[in-house]
């Protein structure tokens, strides 16, 4: 299985991973659109994972200085388990850091907050729910 992880190159790529999200978020865990649409989309940075043509998991960052947010990360559901959200994890910290944050932070849904501690996330905060879900926020000093 070859994959490339990279930014997207053009506005189908962007609706090619805003697809994968609503596919993920609103139909597999019952999220409604309008709170997955939430207008941050323009600003962000989307990072894709292709295979062969294929959005296959995909996440944004929206950068404000030295923080940068990560969030809206899914794997398809036939393509989890691999290690892939692991190397587009890596990927996105080294995006942030070339953007000049010394932090990442993250919403993580409890159930996948293992994934992102093996990553060097640190989880702070009580949970909280968002569309429904349970979250921490987690943040990663980066250089």
């Amino acid at each position: 299985m070859t994959l490339q992880i990279r930014k997207t190159l053009s506005l189908e790529e962007v609706e090619a991973a805003i697809a994968l999200r609503t596919e993920v978020f609103v139909e597999e865990q019952g999220v409604p659109l309008e709170e997955e649409l939430d207008g941050l989309d323009p600003q962000a940075i989307h990072v894709i994972v292709l295979s062969d043509d294929r959005v296959v998991a995909t996440c944004r960052l929206v950068s404000d200085g030295r923080l940068v947010k990560l969030g809206r990360m899914v794997v398809a559901a036939d393509f989890r388990g691999r290690g892939i959200a692991t190397r587009l994890l890596a990927f996105c910290d080294q995006e942030a850091a070339a953007l000049g944050a010394t932090e990442v932070r993250l919403a993580a849904q409890c159930y996948v907050i293992a994934l992102y501690e093996k990553s060097g996330y640190i989880a702070y905060g009580e949970v909280f729910p968002d569309a429904g879900i349970d979250h921490r926020w987690m943040s990663k000093q980066i250089a």
